[in-house]
């Protein structure tokens, strides 16, 4: 996995952590972060993508009802939340590699209380992979890397790669969170 390190610690920007990464690269990358998700959900059954955690810093500013701000996200959640989080880079990338300048999202999320399944997640993980790797075949040769812009000023001045690898990173930072509660899960029966 790409090493997010030099980035979170303010040592390095994004632009410079994706200044040498190819196409190829970026296609790596997304397999290798699928693999590691689908690997997670090895042991899992259809009880651990429903169970609710107990997550004491659940905190969704951006929950689409004010119901679900406060709520812990079950492992059902978490794979809707990442998948739909990568897709969105995905295609903001392709569009940037392209000469596009636009604003706003590109944002499309099931809803994630019809993942009820190792199956489904199994599936929109499969499904996440397909089309992120398909949006780099919208890439030409040639991509207009001088398209950039700053999602936020954390981040700073971005290209279509830096774009790619903001779902991966988004990706990566909630691994831990998914371990965490595929074990609350697993310890919850007895496993």
């Amino acid at each position: 996995m790409l090493d997010l390190t030099p980035v979170r610690n303010k040592e390095m920007s994004y632009a410079e952590l994706v200044a040498d990464l190819t196409v190829t690269d970026l296609r790596d990358l997304t397999n290798e972060m699928i693999d590691y998700q689908l690997n997670l959900l090895a042991t899992c059954t259809d009880a651990d993508v429903v169970f609710v955690p107990v997550d004491p810093n659940a905190d969704d500013p951006y929950a689409a009802e004010a119901a679900d701000k406060d709520i812990a996200w079950t492992l059902g959640h978490l794979i809707v939340h990442v998948t739909a989080s990568s897709e969105e880079s995905a295609a903001l990338a392709a569009e940037m590699a392209r000469g596009v300048v636009r604003d706003g999202r590109s944002r499309s999320e099931i809803p994630w209380e019809t993942v009820t399944t190792v199956a489904q997640c199994r599936q929109r993980l499969e499904e996440s992979r397909r089309m992120c790797l398909a949006s780099l075949d919208m890439w030409p040769d040639e991509p207009y890397l001088d398209n950039t812009v700053t999602p936020w000023a954390a981040i700073g001045e971005i290209d279509a790669y830096g774009r790619f690898v903001l779902g991966l990173a988004h990706d990566q930072g909630h691994l831990a969170q998914i371990e965490d509660v595929i074990a609350q899960a697993k310890a919850a029966r007895g496993a």
